[in-house]
């Protein structure tokens, strides 16, 4: 997944890396050439990583050239000094460059050690990346979301309900207000998701895992794990949401089926309410996409919060219900019956002449 566009690092590029991992460099500037990632610049500390942050990033910033930025923090973590990684993609750059950088950042990241990355921007205007901008992005990444009517509401009857008026006033929000407070958005799949789905329909994929970019609001791949039944509850995060297509191969009154299964998996509250309101808004839109632009026909949608949840009799369960079965039994007409009232009536009739 993270060799997007198949480009990567030099060796030389990667030994850099590894010094500056060490605390050798202060920033790095990286830029694609020949299908490769080289060295644009490398700038050494003489001061505090704030007190050079502007003379050092800024200078580096070309108007109609993307590029990488990686900047060192005076902090550590338990893999070293702490980055800061920018993608920068002036808005005048040419389209195919901008395509390109987006498709290789994952690629940079994996090679330089996604560990040692602090904080992530992308930039467009100078503004967007400079000290002032970066602590603005700071300030935004930590303040709350501002909860909606329908959560203010909830948040508050919470305080005082009972276990059993909280179920009640849960479902009674969830249902009648999600599509005023989260209509209307929408998340392009990216190239990588959309061939993954395609290769699900023609039977190559057994197994779809997609997730929200949220910086770059898109829909991208997580996985394309070869999957049974039994290892579905080991795909389920415990700590983010998941969109998951499952081609389910089973026997069902003895014919051999696969059937795509959908699965929403939401792990209630250990999820941030962004999280929860964009994964809720973008799912319409996606299985849409799917069903009409690819084609797929989804058998079964289903909702969980747990991993657990998926056993095979679950499954099995949700993509043929019982209750199919109990609706024909009682379909069946009452001929029978209205017909030996009539010959009561008739039997009646004749046995009350014979007695007169």
């Amino acid at each position: 997944m993270s060799h997007q566009t198949g480009i990567q690092a030099t060796a030389d590029v990667q030994d850099i890396f590894a010094r500056a991992r060490n605390g050798a460099f202060r920033l790095l500037k990286v830029i694609i050439e020949n299908e490769q990632l080289i060295l644009g610049a490398a700038k050494e500390p003489s001061k505090s990583w704030d007190k050079e942050y502007d003379y050092h990033v800024l200078s580096h910033l070309e108007d109609k050239q993307p590029c990488y930025i990686l900047y060192r923090l005076d902090s550590q973590n338990a893999q070293g000094y702490e980055w800061i990684f920018i993608a920068w993609s002036p808005d005048h750059s040419p389209v195919r460059q901008k395509m390109l950088y987006a498709a290789t950042r994952a690629t940079l990241k994996k090679e330089f050690g996604g560990g040692h990355i602090k904080n992530e921007i992308f930039g467009t205007v100078k503004e967007d990346v400079s000290l002032s901008g970066y602590k603005k992005h700071l300030t935004m990444e930590a303040a709350p979301l501002p909860l909606t009517a329908a959560e203010e509401e909830l948040r508050q009857i919470k305080i005082n309900e009972t276990p059993e008026e909280h179920i009640l006033v849960k479902t009674e929000i969830c249902v009648d207000t999600k599509h005023q407070t989260l209509q209307g958005v929408t998340f392009p799949l990216s190239k990588e998701a959309f061939h993954a789905l395609e290769k699900l329909s023609n039977g190559k994929y057994n197994y779809v895992q997609l997730k929200i970019d949220f910086q770059n609001e898109t829909i991208i791949l997580e996985s394309t794990a070869s999957t049974e039944v039994k290892d579905l509850p080991h795909r389920i995060p415990t700590d983010s949401a998941r969109y998951h297509f499952f081609l389910y191969k089973h026997v069902h009154e003895g014919d051999h089926l696969e059937s795509v299964v959908f699965i929403y998996s939401m792990p209630g509250y250990n999820c941030s309410i962004r999280e929860r309101m964009l994964y809720s808004s973008c799912k319409s839109s996606l299985l849409s996409m799917v069903e009409k632009q690819l084609s797929i026909e989804i058998v079964k949608k289903i909702e969980i919060e747990s991993g657990a949840e998926l056993t095979p009799e679950f499954i099995y369960e949700e993509v043929h219900p019982k209750q199919h079965a109990h609706k024909q039994v009682f379909a069946k007409p009452k001929g029978p019956a209205g017909k030996r009232g009539i010959k009561r009536l008739i039997k009646g009739s004749g046995e009350n002449e014979v007695g007169n």
